[in-house]
């Protein structure tokens, strides 16, 4: 029988705090059970698997970097739309460290389609049009903004930048700039 007031809801909010708390790589169902203070078995009628909540907690993570990305761009186009869907994204890992990483969690390709994921791409896409790419260019340019605002932030995150200048902040800055500058003079595609 299932303890009073143990819900899906209330497992995957609880591992997404404590994956902030200790990495989304080192949550475990024995922890997430003492959390609760119920045996691990307890989880499993409310989840169908640990990977079953990582997922959970990935399409949670996805959901909430969209709606942030959604509430930023209202109105913004071009550099500035560029800038404010990067920043969404470095506050998001600086206050949530454990759901940036489940955000990158593997997904089942029916479950990656119905998460906020591709409407995170369709913000990004949204940004582009200010750039003039040609509909084939895109899904590059995505991946482009998608590994430097994933990458960039792993790494800073991860102590990267912390052993010699300039800062961290400069570097974001200029690396911005870089990108606005190549999404503006992007090059034709080869024959």
């Amino acid at each position: 029988m299932a303890r009073a007031g143990l819900t899906t809801d209330r497992l995957v909010q609880a591992g997404a705090e404590l994956a902030d708390e200790i990495g989304f790589a080192h949550i475990t169902g024995a922890a997430l059970a003492k959390h609760f203070n119920v045996k691990q078995a307890s989880l499993y009628s409310h989840m169908a698997s640990f990977d079953d909540l990582k997922r959970r907690i990935a399409h949670l993570a996805l959901g909430e970097i969209a709606a942030r990305s959604a509430e930023a761009l209202a109105g913004r186009t071009g550099k500035e739309a560029l800038v404010v869907l990067a920043n969404v994204y470095r506050d998001y890992a600086r206050e949530h460290p454990g759901r940036f990483a489940a955000a990158r969690h593997p997904l089942p390709a029916g479950q990656a389609s119905g998460s906020a994921g591709p409407a995170i791409a369709q913000m990004m896409r949204a940004v582009l049009r200010s750039y003039d790419l040609p509909d084939a260019e895109q899904a590059h340019a995505i991946r482009l903004l998608g590994g430097f605002f994933m990458g960039f932030v792993t790494l800073e995150l991860a102590g990267g930048f912390s052993h010699s200048p300039p800062d961290p902040e400069s570097s974001w800055l200029r690396a911005l700039d870089a990108l606005d500058a190549t999404l503006r003079t992007w090059p034709a595609a080869a024959p």
